[in-house]
């Protein structure tokens, strides 16, 4: 076994876990051992598990998201105040005062990627236990040989989930599946990053270089999707449709329910707690903000300036107040 399987191992052995106890579990409720539907189902129960696992660590990429957007502005007054300044202090210093900007505002330009990140191991160890599966032979941990040979030979429409749209194409059935799965893994991950750029992004952030790059990305990454979908086999594509619907579901819900301040979508919610006459009362509203105490934060009138007041001043009004 090379490096990277001995890295992997663990997760094809939690994945196997979790597939056959979803099989095992299934077949008892009556669905057919062998069938391609059944161990579909199976890897639904895998994504529900993991997505579900992850559902912290996608609020805090989102957070993470969307507090880079809106620190932009103060990013781009550190970088230009030391722009055109090479040396080795100059660029040292710029990177200490970002480096404190993000952690002032909770932020991280790693953040936003963990989610991508921890995925990408699961799906080469899934590809592994298919790729065993196809040779019948026995996974590391609860996948036996008669559980291997299932998985890899069951089908759906007639494909199985083991075929690749890259050595199956003869196969209409492989290729009508298989197309059919990647054109859905395209278009959620293109609508979970459109409902992003498109209304969850404050007019002051769309102006900075990484709303720019997020626009890129929405093209970009159902581009790869595309293209490497052709290599995976049918099971591996379909947890990944599977869990960029997840993905999707998950990123409406955030967007309606919490907001980027001064995003089109903050604006759809305001306009709804209006309507349902529940904006007056809701702690969004700056009116009935309230300190870690509980009691309500005063606001200042607005229009009016407060006048500058000497110490002496001070002291006698603070006096007067305490009698």
């Amino acid at each position: 076994m090379d490096i990277f399987g001995i890295i992997l191992w663990p997760l094809r052995w939690v994945i196997e876990l979790i597939l056959v106890g979803a099989h095992s579990g299934l077949t008892a409720l009556g669905l057919d051992f062998n069938s391609g539907w059944t161990w579909i189902l199976s890897i639904l129960v895998l994504v529900l598990v993991v997505r579900t696992a992850m559902i912290p660590l996608m609020l805090r990429q989102i957070k993470s998201m969307r507090g880079m957007m809106e620190l932009q502005p103060e990013l781009k007054k550190i970088q230009t105040k030391y722009k055109g300044k090479r040396d080795q202090f100059s660029q040292q210093a710029m990177q200490q005062e970002m480096m404190a900007l993000y952690k002032r505002h909770g932020s991280s330009p790693l953040a936003s990627c963990w989610p991508m990140l921890i995925q990408m191991p699961i799906f080469f160890a899934l590809f592994q236990v298919l790729n065993a599966a196809n040779r019948h032979e026995a996974g590391v941990g609860l996948m036996n040989a008669e559980l291997a040979m299932s998985f890899s030979n069951g089908d759906i429409f007639g494909a199985r989930l083991s075929d690749t749209l890259s050595t199956n194409g003869d196969n209409p059935a492989v290729v009508a599946v298989a197309i059919t799965i990647i054109v859905l893994m395209v278009v959620s991950q293109f609508f979970t990053q459109f409902q992003i750029t498109a209304q969850n992004v404050s007019q002051a952030a769309k102006e900075s270089p990484m709303y720019r790059q997020q626009k890129m990305m929405m093209y970009v990454l159902p581009l790869i999707m595309a293209v490497t979908g052709v290599m995976f086999p049918i099971g591996v594509m379909s947890y990944w449709m599977m869990s960029n619907l997840w993905t999707m579901g998950q990123q409406w819900w955030t967007i309606r329910n919490m907001p980027t301040p001064g995003s089109e979508a903050a604006k759809k919610r305001e306009e709804r707690l209006r309507a349902s006459g529940k904006w007056d009362t809701h702690p969004d509203n700056p009116a009935n903000r309230k300190d870690a105490d509980g009691n309500p934060i005063a606001q200042k009138p607005t229009g009016q300036r407060e006048q500058p007041m000497s110490k002496t001043r001070a002291k006698k009004k603070k006096k007067k107040g305490g009698k």
